[in-house]
């Protein structure tokens, strides 16, 4: 069955000018000389670049890449191919050293304890992209996108520990379709997204749909406000699969959220 929700599509011009014209302005604002992006040889964090060199030129921006033993050798090739075509100054930091300094430290069972584990190595990024930040007087950019933001699939004050995100309004096939008109190479716009923050970590396996079919439920939840059965009725999506996804994003309102306090 063909899907009636679908994702809206952009126009990628305006896109383009929304986001550029919103990086400078947050830069101009906050007189910071620049920004420090992450780049993990993603399409995120690639077309995160791609959009922050076209706003500030390339002189402004510094790309820093953070390998792990286990992150694949083609994510950091196509990280500095991409800082190499834009021309970009680039930071490389193995982080093993750190992060083994970490769990050796605190007792951590990497069998038990994966997913803390994993947090640890997404704050060990937020933390070295500050050090960068801050020696030069730069904000550090997020490489979120909407699809990641509502359901919680990021590390708070990990990789969601930034200064501002210009594609979090943005859902992650539209990420796909503004990289591919950013003339990114396929295989960047089309590569699986994974965070890579143990050995064979996917998204496929934490999650139980596709971003294809995600996004149109994500849409179908937050932008035309349907019921989760109605949604299942208009794209044939499994309504568990749906429902697992709804509990997702009341489950991580907190992460989306300031630090709460008494206000008075």
């Amino acid at each position: 069955m063909t899907s009636l929700i679908e994702v809206p599509k952009l126009n990628l011009q305006e896109t383009v000018d929304e986001i550029t014209g919103f990086i400078k302005e947050i830069v101009g604002k906050s007189r910071a000389k620049g920004v420090v992006v992450g780049l993990s040889g993603g399409v995120d964090s690639c077309v995160t670049a791609v959009l922050c060199v076209k706003a500030l030129g390339k002189n402004n921006c510094l790309g820093v890449i953070m390998p792990t033993s286990f992150t694949p050798k083609e994510d950091v090739e196509d990280a500095e191919f991409l800082a190499q075509q834009l021309g970009i100054k680039v930071e490389k930091v193995n982080i093993d050293n750190i992060s083994e300094s970490f769990f050796k430290a605190l007792k951590v069972d990497l069998e038990k304890q994966k997913i803390p584990a994993a947090n640890i190595i997404a704050r060990i990024r937020m933390v070295i992209l500050y050090y960068y930040a801050n020696i030069e007087n730069r904000l550090v950019v997020g490489t979120g996108d909407k699809s990641e933001r509502l359901i919680g699939y990021f590390t708070k004050y990990g990789d969601g520990g930034v200064d501002f995100m210009p594609i979090a309004h943005l859902y992650k096939t539209q990420v796909r379709e503004l990289a591919a008109y950013l003339g990114l190479p396929s295989r960047i716009v089309n590569k699986p997204s994974s965070p890579q923050l143990y050995p064979g970590h996917k998204v496929v396996d934490e999650l139980p749909l596709d971003y294809d079919k995600l996004d149109k439920v994500l849409v179908g939840l937050f932008d035309l406000k349907l019921y989760p059965e109605k949604i299942e009725e208009l794209t044939s999506i499994p309504l568990n699969k749906i429902l697992i996804m709804f509990k997702r994003f009341n489950e991580t309102k907190h992460k989306r959220e300031p630090p709460f306090f008494i206000n008075k």
